[in-house]
């Protein structure tokens, strides 16, 4: 089992702003390779970026990157938004790399979660309307810590 000490996380708040995305690419690279994890960037990366653009384009508000290494020896990265409905898309009953037709315009962000997560899934918060409310999706990949 993997540990990090000290333990760390990050959580990037984004406002609602097409750069958005990129930003929290560049900051998700930077704490890579900051815990030299720069090898997993490829595809924790993909993960972030799919699960941002899906905030950013299927809700109304501002939303949030969180980094953060598990003690199973995996980095977790969650992105939550305001918006409390859940995605089909992270359903349990898709399976791992499944992608829409091929004549659908959209839909192939959480399919390619679904296809290049170790884990993922989608954690309801609070209830709808209230303060703490919205949903957190979010996926895992693999790492064996720094070398």
């Amino acid at each position: 089992m993997s540990t990090v000490s000290p333990p760390w996380s990050y959580t990037l708040h984004l406002s609602r702003d097409p750069r958005s995305p990129g930003i929290a690419r560049s900051t998700l690279r930077s704490v890579l390779a900051a815990y030299r994890l720069g090898g997993l960037a490829p595809t924790a990366e993909l993960l972030a970026s799919e699960l941002l653009t899906n905030a950013h384009l299927h809700t109304g508000g501002p939303y949030a990157l969180h980094i953060s290494p598990l003690a199973s020896g995996r980095l977790r990265l969650g992105v939550w938004d305001k918006d409390p409905a859940v995605p089909s898309g992270l359903g349990a009953g898709f399976a791992h790399g499944v992608m829409p037709d091929e004549g659908s315009e959209s839909g192939r962000g959480l399919a390619l979660v679904r296809a290049y997560a170790d884990a993922w899934g989608a954690s309801p918060l609070g209830e709808a309307g209230g303060a703490s409310g919205g949903k957190v999706l979010w996926a895992e990949c693999g790492w064996r810590g720094p070398s």
